[in-house]
């Protein structure tokens, strides 16, 4: 979120539920001093449903889907070494290379390590997804203490970059070049906006460009796909797309190993982007990356394979394995494949794909973890209404709800707005405030029964200021959708303008409930 607008209401905050055993929850009011000497670890929901992963230990994160466009690896945040460890969400917003996967991983080897740097490219080909990332630079300075002592973090950020520049200049390790390549962009994003003097921005990057392109003539792999996202994403064109320059670039990385690049070539050719569509190339693409447990790759794979799409006729039984092994390897990234898994048992699929809710909520949970939003929405319901054989749980269906709210999702505000509404105590106190917070985030995203509920807010004073002439202007705008309830209700008032009965409004604090019920 770090680069969007804030979804949360802009007076309120954020429902935290914490769940002890019985699943009972205690709303957490604004926080309180932090005590560094005595840190304890908060305990996790407790589901009715554990997701299904292999250790068992969902780990709460917050993403968005990944089927459509993929995101860049500068704005999808994240860094990751050759073995599969990416760095958190929280820090700098800056891939090194392969999947743009926002999780992070314990397995951590000390920046710069040699084992970290590719011998072989015969081994790169054989290495699975979760190893497609050249190593990650070290952006604390203590590569300069050799040269500076121990003062290395002192250093200023210029100084820092002119004596890395020196040392780079005494190697021809492309692996440290790439690193410098990408520390470069790494200080340019983290330029100020009213930054003045040198290096600027617009320096750096070209300067990183340069050398990723040096490195990507001598068929580096990581370069060449780093390069291509960056023209992909716009970052080397200003802002705009080139995926002309980008497509060769992932064709090149792909077929020296890299598996993320292979899955970018793949929707390149399927949607047409910087080639010409080509079903066939695109389905081989996914497949030699989902070979290697790319989880994007493998999920559309799957899902081609299902609905016959691509070409891909008849093969619904290989698209269930292609899918059940994207669930197996699912990513905060990408994170569809135990969503689109469980819809499939949800209901039955098939000769191989039987009923059956409870597993279908585990993979659900699973896919609502790694921040699926409408698999956080689909849990919320399920713990709201007692669905998929969950009990029915106001702190689960609040701790969904949230995400889904918190990843765009507007019904997930909407359901926000509801709980708050009525509060659900002890687990959430009442708070009209934030019911109408929460409507107006998904109104401002033109959702037609939020502009309702906004407007039946405003014209009852519920929540907020009572403003006729404004909720007026709602009710028009949910009007313009097709909302019927905005219609009657418009209907109502011209009529009472043009001197006829006086408008009868249900927006009293009395008739929530009822309007709730019609509204959800």
């Amino acid at each position: 979120m770090s680069a969007e607008v804030s979804r949360r209401p802009a007076h309120g905050h954020t429902p935290e539920i914490l769940l002890d055993g019985n699943h009972s929850a205690e709303l957490l009011g604004e926080p309180g001093p932090v005590i560094e000497d005595s840190i304890e670890e908060l305990p996790q929901p407790r589901f009715a449903n554990q997701p299904y992963q292999r250790n068992g230990i969902p780990e709460i994160t917050h993403s968005t889907d990944s089927l459509g466009r993929p995101k860049s690896t500068h704005t999808a945040g994240s860094g990751s070494n050759s073995e599969g460890a990416r760095l958190s969400p929280h820090r700098p917003h800056l891939s090194v290379g392969g999947s743009p996967s926002p999780t992070g991983s314990p397995m951590l080897l000390p920046q710069g390590h040699t084992q970290m740097r590719p011998t072989s490219y015969i081994d790169l080909l054989q290495t699975p997804y979760a190893q497609q990332v050249a190593p990650a630079p070290n952006l604390d300075n203590s590569f300069l203490r050799s040269n500076v002592g121990t003062n290395a973090s002192l250093l200023s950020a210029v100084k820092t970059l002119e004596m890395y520049r020196a040392n780079v200049k005494k190697t021809n390790d492309s692996a440290i070049q790439y690193e410098f390549a990408v520390f470069l962009i790494q200080t340019a994003m983290d330029l100020a906006p009213d930054h003045i003097g040198a290096p600027t921005k617009v320096e750096l990057l070209r300067e990183a460009r340069q050398i990723l392109q040096k490195l990507a003539d001598r068929s580096y792999p990581f370069a060449q796909y780093y390069l291509g996202d960056g023209y992909s994403s716009g970052l080397f064109n200003k802002g705009k797309e080139d995926y002309d320059r980008a497509f060769p670039l992932f064709i090149s990385a792909s077929k020296r190993g890299h598996a993320e690049a292979g899955y970018r070539a793949a929707l390149c050719y399927e949607f047409g982007w910087g080639c010409r569509k080509d079903y066939a190339k695109a389905a081989k693409f996914y497949e030699t990356a989902a070979a290697k447990n790319h989880p994007g790759a493998a999920t559309r794979l799957g899902l081609a394979c299902i609905h016959n799409d691509m070409g891909l006729i008849n093969q619904y039984r290989q698209g269930v394995k292609w899918l059940k092994r994207a669930a197996e390897s699912a990513d905060a990234q990408y994170n569809a494949a135990p969503y689109e898994l469980a819809k499939l048992h949800e209901n039955g699929f098939g000769d191989d794909i039987f009923k059956d809710p409870q597993y279908s909520a585990q993979l659900y949970t699973q896919s609502a973890n790694l921040g699926h939003a409408d698999a956080n929405l689909v849990m919320g319901k399920a713990y709201e209404h007692g669905l998929l054989g969950c009990p029915q749980d106001a702190g689960l269906s609040i701790h969904f709800y949230t995400a889904a709210a918190q990843a765009g999702e507007v019904e997930g505000m909407m359901a926000l707005c509801a709980w708050y509404l009525f509060g659900a105590e002890p687990v959430l106190e009442q708070n009209e405030s934030e019911a109408f917070e929460w409507a107006k985030q998904a109104a401002d995203q033109g959702f037609a029964k939020a502009e309702y509920a906004v407007g039946y807010f405003k014209e009852a004073g519920i929540g907020c200021k009572q403003d006729s002439l404004e909720a007026n202007m709602w009710y028009w705008r949910a009007a313009q959708q097709g909302e019927e309830r905005a219609k009657q209700r418009m209907a109502a008032i011209n009529s009472a303008v043009s001197g006829g009965s006086t408008a009868s409004t249900d927006a009293t604090k009395s008739s929530k409930k009822s309007f709730l019920s019609k509204l959800r």
